[in-house]
């Protein structure tokens, strides 16, 4: 065999011998041994919506008859901020946008002298058979155009009960003769005025509120 040949198969050798070598002592070194049990373990902790998938929302909201028992008319006061761009409060005031609403609760809807209502709201009246009582006055401020297809209102609702609470507490009392507050007891076995329309109502209707009635 040449000695070149031999040279380099001793070289290709002892380079492999020093490699071989090189990760015997790195294993030796830098070794660890896996843990028997594990330092941290994430554990996704379950959500409610997870647990009970619906379970997981905010209960059936409550009565409008039980959360008028416990309102501060004087927080509604605050609230009818939202509604003033609107609408009039006083006695005898002017229509604006929306009408004057001096004594709308028991109000007939659609009534209020000189205002021109929207098509939506004068079919929702049903000729003056259906009145602003405190289940309709609730479920239209909550969502009006979801309580009274096809009305003018452009108020995105008031989502919180007692915020509606408060302002309707507020404006029953801008009437010459306040209507009487609703039983709470009476309510209480019917469901949540917020789960199901009043007595009166359209399945159509079926729906809620925004600051004070409107066009």
């Amino acid at each position: 065999m040449n000695s070149y040949v031999n040279m380099g198969v001793g070289a290709l050798l002892g380079t492999v011998f020093v490699l071989m070598s090189v990760s015997i002592a790195s294993e030796g070194i830098f070794h660890s041994e896996a843990p028997e049990k594990e330092g941290f373990a994430i554990v996704a902790e379950e959500t409610a919506t997870e647990a009970g998938g619906a379970g997981g929302e905010e209960a059936q909201s409550e009565p409008i008859a039980a959360l008028l028992a416990k309102a501060d008319a004087s927080a509604g006061e605050a609230v009818f901020k939202k509604c003033a761009s609107c609408h009039t409060i006083e006695k005898g005031g002017a229509n604006k946008v929306g009408p004057n609403l001096w004594g709308v609760i028991n109000r007939p809807v659609a009534s209020h002298e000189g205002f021109s209502y929207s098509a939506g709201m004068q079919t929702f009246a049903e000729g003056g058979k259906v009145v602003w009582d405190y289940d309709h006055l609730s479920f239209f401020l909550e969502a009006p155009k979801k309580h009274v297809p096809g009305t003018a209102m452009g108020f995105a609702g008031l989502k919180k009960g007692d915020e509606r609470a408060n302002l309707i507490a507020w404006l029953r009392e801008q009437a010459d003769s306040p209507a009487p507050l609703p039983d709470p007891a009476a309510a209480g076995d019917s469901g949540s005025s917020e789960a199901k329309p009043a007595e009166g109502q359209t399945a159509q209707e079926g729906q809620a509120p925004a600051p004070a009635p409107a066009n």
